[in-house]
Order: structure tokens, then C-alpha cells, then sequence
């Protein structure tokens, strides 16, 4: 996998060549240019490049081209469907307990489980993630508990302390920072001669921070073992991708930094799982880095605490909705004689009795004292800390200011 032209054929959906035909990709140098003649200027093209677009399973559920080899795996089909649909079924239960009062401001997934799936799919244990916000089928596909991400939204900090993979890193509501994380992580991997990548989420509004950039560009200037998903989703909260970039894609945005760049379905699961996997094969080999956008849709309000009827149409996501994951996997499943209706509402009711047994413990769990949002941090906290600790104790659960 390390070898250029097998990259370029996998992966590196690229052209960056002068007009003499030398690769600029693989072999930056500064090149000159031209020089006057006579008074008059020379110019030449010094750099071209094409992004392509992937899919292997259409909204209709019909496969284009040759199946990658785990898809012709039943089991594996059906595994990666169960978790799509464990996803969306604990993703609906978490958005009614925060509509009741039982949980705290939450960011659902629902229309994205296909992109989260492929990608966990793709990955080893040993590999490591740097996640968002919003992808809990990334999270339960590497054994996070149910528990563990309701504590979190619930607003105990002990949610963040998941006990598997303790490599990954948690969840990152500031956007972009995760993909310098996961820069620093694959940094130290290449250092070790480890045979490992970094996989770093991030939405389309996320690629407008300078983080993102300063990410992109270490990791192909160092040559680094680390993926990139972009998760386009359309919206960044309540601005249109339109007004986010003049970019025909996001994909694109991976030539600056050097690195080829891909464009695929993120709502086929296949694709996804395909691409993320030659992705991270290629780098752990010494290939360097990719970036992937994965188109989607987010098909729920962007969290709990936003109305996204206030800044889109119901056309649009009613549309939306016609390309949603789920009923493609589900429709080819069923072609493919793997899935019936007696067998997805057995894994129906699986799935539902797992979540609310998580819910269950989750509001049987005893709260945090006060003195946990100030032992988080320090072994031995300084004075002020202290004196912090003793007024919070002193007005706890009394409602009163404590000022």
C-alpha cells in the first residue's frame, strides 16, 4: 500500500502535475515561474487537481460495481445494519429523555449512522479516534457504554471517562480542536514505529476553523498516519454549507496541505467502509495521510436546543429523508435474502430493552458531590480552589447565590 501508484489508484483521486508532467504531490519543490523573454511574460499551469466521488450502494438500495470483499460477508452486512439501527433507536430515546427533563442539551445523530458505522467499521482496536459530538455509532462500535454517553449528556463529567478504548479520545464540543489531538496522536505513532493511525472527525462548519488547516497542513507536511472524515451534513448549526465555503467540495480542501482528498455517499455504509479502510491501511504503512468527506444530512435539529424549522424548508428534509441510510442498507439486506421483517424486529426489540436498561442505571446513578467539578483537575488544588470547594459545599442544594 505504500507504493505511489497503488495509492493513486485506491485512494489519491488526484492530478497535481506541472504541464512537464512532474508530480507535485510527492515531490514539493518550489517551482519557478518562467522568466521575461523579449519584454514579455511566460505562463504555464504549475498544478492541477480532480476529486472524485464514490458510491457503492445507491438510495435504492442497488449495488454499482464490484462489492468490496467484507460485503460479501452476510454476517458482516448484518452487523453493520444492527448497529446503524442500535444507534438510531438509542438516539431517539435520548432526545425524548432530554424533551422530559432527564437529560441535558443533546446532539442527535439521526441521518448520520452510516458514516459513523463505516468508519468504526474500518478501524482497528488499536487505532485511535478523535470524535465530535455527535457519533455515538462510532462510540458503541468500540464499546462505549449506553451508560457511559447519558451520563455525559446528563451533565456528569464521568460519562467522559469511558472505559474502552482508553486510547480514543472523548467527546469535544469545541470545534476542530480534535483534529490537532489526533495530529499529535498520529505524530507519536510515526515516532514510535507504531503501525497505527489517527482518525479525526469533523463537520463541514469545522473546516472553516484555523485549527482544521493547521491540522491538515502537519499532518502532510510530517507525513503523518492519520485520516481526516468530514461529515458534511449540510447545515453548520443554522448556516448552509452555501455560506460556509465557495468550495465545490470539502474534499478539495486537501490540496492545500498536500494530502489527496476523496469525496463519498455518507449515507452508504459500503463506501464508507471501503474508503475509511484503504484510508487507514495506506497509513499505517507509511502512506500518509487522506482526507474524506462523506456527504449526508442531518436530519434532526442540530441539538435539542435549536428549532431547524427556523432556517430550512420541509421540502429539504423531506428529501433528505429519500436518501437516508438506514431503508438503503435495509432494502439491499432484504435483496440479498440476509434480512426479513420477523429478524429486524427481533433486533428491534433487542436493541430497545439494551437502552432502556441503560436508562434505567443511568437515573439510578447516585450525582456527583459539588467537590467533583473541582478534584477534575488537580491532585492537589491550590488555595483558591479550596476556598471555591468550601462556599460551593456551603450553599449546595440550598438554590441560594453563593456570591
Amino acid at each position: 500500500m505504500n507504493d505511489r501508484n497503488t495509492v493513486d489508484e485506491l485512494l489519491g483521486e488526484i492530478s497535481a502535475r506541472t504541464d512537464d508532467g512532474e508530480d507535485l504531490r510527492y515531490n514539493p519543490r518550489r517551482v519557478e515561474a518562467g522568466h521575461a523573454e523579449q519584454g514579455d511574460s511566460r505562463v504555464r499551469t504549475v498544478a492541477e487537481f480532480q476529486i472524485k466521488y464514490r458510491q457503492i450502494l445507491d438510495p435504492s438500495g442497488r449495488v454499482h460495481g464490484e462489492l468490496p470483499e467484507f460485503a460479501q460477508d452476510d454476517a458482516q452486512l448484518l452487523e453493520m445494519y444492527g448497529a446503524m439501527l442500535r444507534a438510531r433507536i438509542f438516539d431517539g430515546k435520548a432526545v425524548n429523555l432530554q424533551r422530559t427533563g432527564k437529560l441535558g442539551t443533546y446532539a442527535p445523530c439521526l441521518g448520520q449512522e452510516a458514516t459513523h458505522v463505516g468508519v468504526a467499521a474500518a478501524l482497528r482496536p488499536e487505532d485511535c479516534v478523535a470524535i465530535v459530538y455527535r457519533e455515538i455509532g462510532t462510540l458503541f462500535w468500540r464499546g462505549v457504554r449506553m451508560l457511559d454517553v447519558l451520563l455525559y449528556w446528563g451533565g456528569d463529567e464521568r460519562g467522559n471517562d469511558f472505559a474502552g478504548p482508553r486510547h480514543d479520545f472523548p467527546w469535544c464540543v469545541p470545534i476542530a480542536t480534535q483534529t490537532l489531538h489526533a495530529a499529535g496522536a498520529a505524530m507519536a505513532f510515526k515516532i514510535r514505529h507504531e503501525p497505527r493511525c489517527a482518525l479525526a472527525y469533523i463537520g463541514d462548519g469545522g473546516t472553516s476553523e484555523g485549527a482544521f488547516y493547521e491540522a491538515i497542513n502537519l499532518a502532510g507536511a510530517k507525513h503523518l498516519p492519520i485520516v481526516f472524515v468530514v461529515v458534511n451534513n449540510k447545515w453548520a448549526i443554522s448556516v448552509p454549507i452555501e455560506e460556509q465555503t465557495a468550495a465545490r467540495t470539502l474534499a478539495q480542501k486537501a490540496i492545500a496541505a498536500g494530502i489527496p482528498g476523496i469525496q463519498v455517499d455518507g449515507n452508504d455504509v459500503l463506501v464508507v467502509r471501503d474508503t475509511v479502510a484503504k484510508a487507514v491501511e495506506n497509513a499505517r504503512a507509511g502512506g500518509g495521510p487522506m482526507l474524506i468527506e462523506a456527504l449526508s444530512y442531518r436530519l434532526s435539529d442540530h441539538t435539542t436546543a435549536d428549532d431547524a424549522t427556523r432556517y430550512r424548508s420541509n421540502e429539504e428534509v423531506e428529501e433528505a429523508w429519500k436518501v437516508e441510510p438506514l431503508v438503503r442498507t435495509r432494502t439491499y439486506l432484504q435483496s440479498r435474502g440476509i434480512l426479513d421483517e420477523a429478524r429486524e424486529q427481533a433486533m428491534k426489540s433487542e436493541y430497545t430493552a439494551e437502552v432502556e436498561a441503560a436508562v434505567k442505571e443511568y437515573l439510578a446513578t447516585p450525582k456527583q458531590s459539588t467537590d467533583a467539578m473541582f478534584d477534575y483537575l488537580f491532585a492537589n488544588p491550590p488555595r483558591y480552589i479550596e476556598a471555591q470547594k468550601a462556599i460551593a459545599r456551603r450553599y449546595a442544594g440550598t438554590g441560594k447565590p453563593s456570591h
